[in-house]
């Protein structure tokens, strides 16, 4: 017999298949101190028991965790001077406070390559295409504007416990050493570190065409760590008191100064597998506090547990199976998903189930973005059985895992009168408030991205007069572009004499360095020796 205050976790989140028995969690003996303490005896009681629900963070043996290699990371993952043009950093399409993918939202026009059609694709904007000289140029679809990610921005929180990674799992569980063909730097587990490495060199996220490595660990060898970042998190910021350079910081974190796509995708990695959202109701819930949901949202975790299909992909305590399914959400001809990677023909359409941690902070759902919430996934999944203004596309559609009868997606029938209790689990009872709030170790700086400047003008202290490389509206004084911006905007200053001392009317940021300066839209010209480089400058409105 159990004892009374004995709470057996897999009676809270078991699987429908009888027998199966996860983890146990006894209460009695962490009970019993807190009673001797409440009436003066023995020690203090400890601390509250961390959630168990999800299992130990895995790192590759290549790769063990140090907090010098964290760091880095961090500062790597949000450095938008990882980027060719000094606009786009990892986080850029990966902000915690939207459960770690793109609040930002534009349009790839899809399969068809017409926008405004039904397959156009919700994804990212990323970089304006530049040529292997790093000058802009005009793509054949997105023109001079910004490029956009033919699928939606994954979560990466999580991605520690995936063998494979992206949507069509192409970041292998193998890490192949990018400057090394043939050489592989993690033999298994290194999922987080291929795909950590992919966005540097795409030519839509955050390169030129034909970036290469080389050209990464020369600019990194360059520019000052987190120079266009503001609002800088005490971890970081304590790195950088020293003033270091990335090559003090890859010795820090490596033991020399070598700076490899390697070591690149390490620090990287390191940096994501400490971002483990393990603290939100649900966890608490399964670790013995039956208060930590609501009863709406106990609800509509024991409904989708007991009374349907959801959690044979969307498995606890994950919630995703890590996986790879086709439930009919586009025909499959517009994005063969897996397929292009194994080239197997029961791959066709299918994607990575995506985890249902944090679900409630995101923007868009799905590989394509079209699913713009959790009633409205509902909503979807419902379309074989109910009119919810969705369509299923059941061509390619896979069977849903797992034992018993073969079940689809377009058999799922959720009834109306439970989905507010489902929708509450999901949207609240499954995230970690820590992530919302982007409270450490989901904290992070402020990007130059982000700053939205009202008005952008040039100021040329070099060369007096307008430039041919996109950039326009030139002043010959800072104090004339001010008045211009008036209490909103940026101001770019060209490397050239501009004097040390400045006067202005108004609060202004700062930041400066010798060397090559990219000018807004145009090409980045090598300052004179005695130069000044003023990285940018914006008022104090900003």
């Amino acid at each position: 017999m159990e004892a009374a205050n004995e709470i057996r976790v897999s009676e809270l989140w078991r699987p429908r298949r009888r027998g199966r028995v996860y983890r146990t969690v006894t209460l009695a003996a962490a009970l019993f101190s807190l009673s001797l303490a409440a009436i003066g005896q023995g020690p203090p009681p400890p601390p509250p028991p961390p959630p168990v629900g999800l299992p130990p963070v895995p790192f590759p043996n290549e790769n063990p965790p140090s907090e010098a290699k964290r760091v880095l990371g961090k500062m790597l993952f949000w450095d938008e001077q990882l980027s060719s043009d000094n606009t786009m950093s990892c986080g850029t399409c990966h902000r915690p406070a939207f459960a770690g993918a793109d609040p930002r939202l534009a349009i790839n026009p899809g399969f068809d390559g017409f926008f405004a059609t039904a397959d156009d694709v919700i994804g990212s904007p990323g970089v304006v295409r530049r040529d292997v000289n790093n000058n802009p140029i005009a793509d054949a679809v997105f023109g001079l504007n910004p490029q956009v990610t033919g699928r939606t921005a994954q979560s990466y929180f999580g991605a520690m416990f995936a063998p494979n990674n992206f949507w069509d799992g192409r970041a292998t569980s193998t890490f192949a050493d990018p400057e090394n063909p043939g050489t592989n730097a993690i033999l298994a587990g290194g999922g987080l570190e291929s795909q950590a490495v992919g966005p540097i060199l795409s030519r839509a996220e955050m390169a030129h065409d034909g970036r290469t490595w080389e050209e990464v660990r020369t600019k990194l060898q360059t520019v000052i760590p987190m120079l266009l970042a503001s609002n800088i998190t005490p971890d970081v910021q304590q790195a950088l008191d020293a003033g270091p350079t990335y090559e003090q910081l890859f010795t820090n974190a490596f033991g020399d100064a070598n700076i490899t796509a390697v070591r690149i995708a390490f620090a990287i990695a390191t940096y994501e597998r400490s971002l483990l959202a393990d603290q939100t109701p649900w966890d608490f819930f399964v670790a013995g506090n039956p208060n930590a949901l609501t009863t709406g949202q106990r609800q509509g975790f024991e409904f989708l547990r007991d009374n349907t299909a959801c959690f044979r992909c969307h498995r606890p305590p994950l919630f995703t199976d890590n996986n790879f399914h086709n439930i009919g959400l586009r025909p499959s001809i517009e994005d063969l998903g897996r397929q292009a990677i194994t080239n197997n023909p029961n791959d066709r359409g299918r994607f990575k189930t995506p985890s249902l941690r944090n679900v409630g902070l995101r923007e868009t759902l799905m590989h394509n973005g079209q699913i713009t919430g959790v009633q409205d996934a509902l909503n979807f999944y419902n379309a074989g059985t109910q009119n919810t203004g969705h369509t299923q596309f059941t061509q390619d559609q896979t069977p849903i895992p797992g034992q018993g009868p073969i079940q689809f997606v377009s058999q799922i029938n959720i009834p109306s009168n439970v989905q507010p209790a489902i929708v509450d689990f999901l949207t609240n009872g499954l995230t970690d408030p820590r992530v919302a709030a982007e409270q450490p170790p989901f904290d992070r700086p402020l990007l130059l991205s982000e700053m939205s400047p009202v008005a952008e003008v040039f100021v040329d202290f070099a060369f007096n007069g307008p430039e041919n490389g996109g950039v326009s509206n030139p002043y010959d004084t800072i104090q004339e572009a001010l008045v211009h911006v008036q209490n909103a905007g940026t101001i770019r200053i060209e490397a050239g004499n501009a004097p040390v001392a400045l006067t202005l009317d108004k609060p202004v940021t700062l930041r400066a360095q010798n060397g090559t300066v990219t000018i807004g839209a145009g090409a980045a010209r090598s300052a004179p020796a005695n130069a000044v480089r003023v990285g940018f400058i914006s008022s104090g409105a900003n």
